[in-house]
């Protein structure tokens, strides 16, 4: 069994995941175009691990699904992790740039029904929204293990729900509408983390535990831009390594 697969959604992050370790070695599979790659790592108590890692082919839950299908079924990987960005919701003076955020909850808000306004909860102009958010939790061994390593590494961690869509949202009131009003405490959003959740939980045996850590690029407002995606896909790979090499059980040792 492979111990992990590393799944990445663009170019910035999966440059990031590969400068964790120097003997990645370029992998193809009979009548499949993926470019995978694995490499070996050797954990705090001497045992050595297996990790794949692939990049989309595009942004998206969907991408995210089939990708993740496809590794499951080829490696049978024991965790499936996603690192990267996203967008932080809180506010600046309470998660940073740069800062982790690991889902106990991932949710899609773009599940639901459009229908007249005045039946709606959720209201654009002459247009009504009926929310019916679809969401799957964090394996609870995985949820007790983040939260006590808050404060206690060098990354500041924040976890709660994500949220997950289909569209690039740049407008502030937008989250209050489509996200906050439905769950108030969602402290992120992303396009892919429900489509991973989703392949891991649907999986044939054995499933893998899914795994989502964003680190905040941006705020999903009018300042949204590229100039922390370097640094926030860095954190979110370096705590990938520390939790692969420290803190997660491994069935192999």
């Amino acid at each position: 069994m492979t111990s992990a697969a590393i799944i990445t959604a663009v170019k910035i992050e999966t440059q990031s995941v590969h400068r964790l370790y120097d003997n990645w070695g370029k992998l193809i599979l009979p009548n499949d175009g993926q470019e995978y790659y694995e490499c070996s790592f050797t954990d705090a108590g001497g045992h050595e691990h297996r990790i794949i890692t692939a990049q989309q082919n595009t942004m998206g839950m969907t991408a995210a699904a089939s990708l993740s299908e496809k590794i499951i079924n080829a490696f049978r990987p024991e965790y499936l992790i996603m690192c990267g960005i996203a967008a932080g919701l809180g506010t600046e003076a309470d998660h940073l740039y740069d800062d982790v955020m690991i889902p106990d909850i991932v949710w899609d808000y773009s599940a639901g029904k459009f229908i007249s306004p005045d039946k709606a909860s959720i209201t654009f102009g002459n247009i009504g929204f009926q929310p019916r958010p679809r969401s799957i939790a964090l394996d609870a061994g995985i949820a007790d293990i983040i939260r006590s390593l808050k404060g206690k590494t060098e990354f500041e961690l924040h976890i709660g729900p994500m949220a997950c869509g289909s569209a690039v949202i740049a407008n502030r009131e937008a989250i209050e509408t489509r996200i906050r009003s439905v769950m108030p405490e969602t402290l992120g959003l992303d396009m892919e983390s429900y489509g991973i959740f989703y392949a891991a939980e649907n999986s044939s045996q054995p499933k893998p535990k899914a795994i989502v850590i964003k680190s905040i690029c941006d705020y999903a407002d009018s300042q949204k831009s590229d100039q922390y995606q370097k640094f926030a896909a860095y954190t979110s790979s370096e705590f990938t390594k520390c939790l692969l090499e420290n803190h997660l059980p491994f069935q192999d040792g």
